[in-house]
């Protein structure tokens, strides 16, 4: 009979009994020190998943960096009634590829031995059950360990023949298989178990990974669950294994040092705060709704910091305030597991996205979308924070993976230092039935998603319980009907849309806006010169979308649907006169980022992603704008050639190159100031047409191709050119073109 091991080291705060130590988890440290083994490395398949260990018998094996020096675990393990489980954060963990890298297979066997609570027993004595596990199961085999390969799994009796079951949770789809596992487990038998929480909720949308993936119903009692997240590759090709696991991988250490920390009765580092507040946050986030571990816990500490829990520029919640930051985690997490009809407005609403001022009728509309056009449809109507609003559609439309969405700001903010707003403030909601009850407890402009090549035609959708907000749509908005009425609509975030680009604005800033259709042809001439640069058709589907932010997930602006910017360059993206100035703040970002959604790896190199993507910024800027490359910036113009002179004297150094983004600009600058923008869309047209076993894979055919693609479009020879630049570039490649005459800038003196 199998015996349970109590964790030794326990430390209680607060009413609270958890393995912690500030250095090392002591929590089944013999058991860690087990199955770690003469383990030094194991593999690393795929892109793996964080683990989350919240359980008072669950603890980390093996822990890995996933943000900055945040390490999560990939492995854990845990006690379940008489039973033993190990798991990983990736299903490619049980294969034969993975046992055969670094020491992978003996951590397997360890960990056979370990769930089996054979601990003396040899590879030969276990018996083994492998579920749709073909290559795991041959590799096991060959090196001795008996294993079956099971055809089902829906028996618990007989799978008590066996010792350990090997399985990918994501494979016990009916409820028989879990039921017959969790039995077998809870039983006294051991489990190995490796799946993937990202790429589960890829394959699954709309279903909660907490709460439905068939892992996490298995081990959410027992304190194990597979989170959402992404583990940050070795660059060794491996993880390395460093011994026992920091107590602060353990998301219930990870909390009780947190509170400890707030109570002044323990005093973590920095370091150890930023440790304990990911990983703590981590397993409010990915625990269901029905926990009774922490959540319980942590909400009677609600009501004492709930002044705190509202973010804003002038007060946003850091890692200095650990607590509060964990504690609003908290109510987001509960936030998505309540049905709508309960939700009711977050404090922080009316901070950001902003409430509805004042007594405003609530409207019924009915919106045709055209589904021929995939992502987000705009319905000129706002959500406000904790208001119902009820969607329609048409029998056709049910189950046809269509969203409602809440809130354009999708940026999601959990892993930033600083929450100037709620880290998290959109919604959505499949429509999987003729009326769909959809509810944002921040508010936000509604939306109906359509997923690509949907074939519903034009439909209607009816929409009930929204107000109305700024909107306007070239071709379709009369300008007097916005003048006098549209644009004093009185929801918080407005719309303006032209044919092949969407604002999303605070209304604030289109209350005085006269012409937004003048502004919205300006913004597709935009769109339409980035397409003719890449030599892309002009006509797009969807259209480039742009929304201000408070605050965004990275950068200053970031590219993306939607392409993301902060706020303070809202009232910039609708005045006409200033996005054809390039002297205003923020106007070349503005073309940058829209570039950044043009741009092709296949003549983007390693140095060259913020270079090659300003290509579309000078061509906007010089086909619509009227600004030349010369005069768009200082370093292009005036300062070009002590610029040029300094870069040669100091034998123009590649890495230099490659650090500095304008200075590898002005290389371009030659180029278009010597063959012009044709050149460089013929360029890209060769490009374009590519088989795919042509395309360049490595940076130095990137390199290659460029220089020997461009210098026959030109008739050049540009092989000096570039070795002047430092450029590095292969004599065969340099070889090939030789027979073309020679080219060289002449550098005059570059003014305005």
């Amino acid at each position: 009979m199998k015996t349970n091991v109590v964790i030794v080291c326990l430390l209680v705060i607060a009413g609270w009994t958890v393995a912690y130590d500030a250095s090392q988890c002591h929590a089944g440290e013999a058991d860690v020190e087990f199955l770690l083994a003469g383990v030094a490395r194991i593999a690393v398949p795929g892109v793996p998943g964080p683990l989350s260990v919240f359980g008072s018998e669950a603890f980390p094996v093996i822990a890995v960096a996933s943000d900055g020096e945040t390490r999560e675990p990939v492995v854990a393990a845990a006690r379940v009634g008489r039973g033993r489980v190990v798991t990983f954060g990736h299903p490619g963990y049980l294969s034969a590829e993975a046992f055969e890298s670094g020491d992978t297979g003996r951590f397997v066997v360890n960990a056979l031995r370990w769930t089996a609570d054979k601990p003396e027993a040899t590879a030969s004595q276990l018996r083994v059950g492998a579920f749709q596990l073909g290559s795991a199961a041959r590799w096991l085999r060959d090196h001795d360990v008996p294993v079956d390969e099971l055809a089902a799994v829906n028996d618990a009796q007989g799978l008590k023949a066996y010792d350990v079951i090997c399985v990918q949770p994501a494979k016990l789809r009916e409820t028989v298989q879990r039921e017959a596992i969790k039995n077998y487990l809870s039983g006294g038998g051991g489990l190995l178990m490796a799946d993937l929480g990202w790429g589960w909720q890829q394959l699954n949308p709309g279903k909660n990974l907490s709460a439905d993936h068939p892992g996490n119903q298995l081990l959410a009692d027992a304190g194990i669950v597979w989170a959402d997240g992404y583990l940050r590759k070795s660059d060794q090709g491996d993880f390395t294994v460093e011994g026992p696991p920091s107590a602060l991988t353990h998301g219930g250490a990870a909390i009780d040092a947190v509170v400890a920390q707030d109570a002044g009765r323990s005093s973590l580092s920095d370091g150890d705060v930023r440790q304990a507040v990911a990983v703590a946050s981590r397993a409010v986030r990915s625990v269901p709704s029905r926990d009774s571990l922490l959540l319980p816990k942590l909400a009677a500490l609600e009501k004492k910091y709930a002044r705190l829990l509202v973010p804003s520029k002038q007060q946003p919640i850091t890692w200095k305030t650990p607590l509060a930051r964990l504690l609003l985690t908290l109510q987001l997490a509960r936030l998505r597991s309540i049905p709508s009809e309960e939700i009711t407005a977050h404090p922080a609403a009316s901070v950001f996205p902003g409430a509805v001022r004042g007594r405003v009728a609530q409207v019924r509309r009915t919106i045709t979308i055209d589904t021929r056009v995939s992502q987000w449809h705009s319905t000129g109507l706002y959500a406000a924070p904790g208001k119902v609003v009820r969607i329609r559609v048409p029998d056709e439309v049910v189950g046809k993976m269509l969203w409602v969405r809440i809130g354009a700001h999708s940026d999601q903010l959990w892993g930033t230092d600083r929450w100037n707003r709620c880290p998290e403030v959109c919604a959505r909601f499949a429509i999987d039935a003729k009326e769909t009850a959809a509810a944002n407890a921040f508010g936000g402009l509604v939306y109906i998603e359509v997923p690509g090549n949907c074939s519903l035609g034009r439909i209607g959708v009816e929409i009930e319980g929204a107000v109305e907000a700024p909107c306007f749509v070239l071709g379709e908005t009369e300008t007097g009907s916005w003048q006098s009425n549209i644009r004093k609509r009185p929801a918080p975030w407005a719309e303006l849309a032209g044919e092949k680009v969407i604002l999303t604005v605070p209304s604030s800033v289109v209350r005085e806006l006269d012409d937004p259709a003048e502004l919205m042809r300006f913004w597709d001439r935009v769109a339409d010169a980035c397409a003719e640069l890449a030599a892309r058709p002009v006509e797009r589907e969807p259209p480039e979308r742009y929304v201000a932010d408070t605050q965004i997930s990275v950068g200053y602006m970031h590219s993306g649907y939607p392409i993301m910017t902060h706020d303070d360059v809202a009232a910039t993206m609708v005045d006409l006169s200033k996005l054809m100035n390039q002297e205003h703040g923020g106007v070349w970002g503005l073309y940058h980022e829209l570039g950044h959604n043009h741009q092709s790896g296949d003549w983007t190199f390693d140095g060259t992603t913020e270079v090659t993507v300003n290509l579309f910024t000078l061509y906007v800027l010089d086909r619509v704008c009227g600004t030349p490359p010369r005069r768009a910036r200082d370093v292009l113009g005036p300062q070009r050639n002590a610029i040029l002179q300094k870069y040669r004297d100091s034998g123009s150094p590649f890495d230099q190159w490659k650090r500095e983004p304008f200075l590898a600009l002005i290389m371009y600058v030659q180029l278009q100031e010597a063959f012009g923008w044709e050149a460089f869309q013929k360029v890209f047209v060769e490009y374009r047409d590519l088989p795919k076993d042509e395309r360049p894979k490595t940076d130095e055919e990137k390199r290659d191709q460029w220089l020997v693609r461009f210098s026959r479009t030109v008739g050049r020879d540009l092989g000096p050119f570039f070795q002047s630049w430092g450029v590095p570039t292969s004599a065969e490649a340099r070889r090939s073109i030789e027979e073309l005459p020679d080219w060289m800038p002449t550098e005059e003196s570059v003014g305005n």
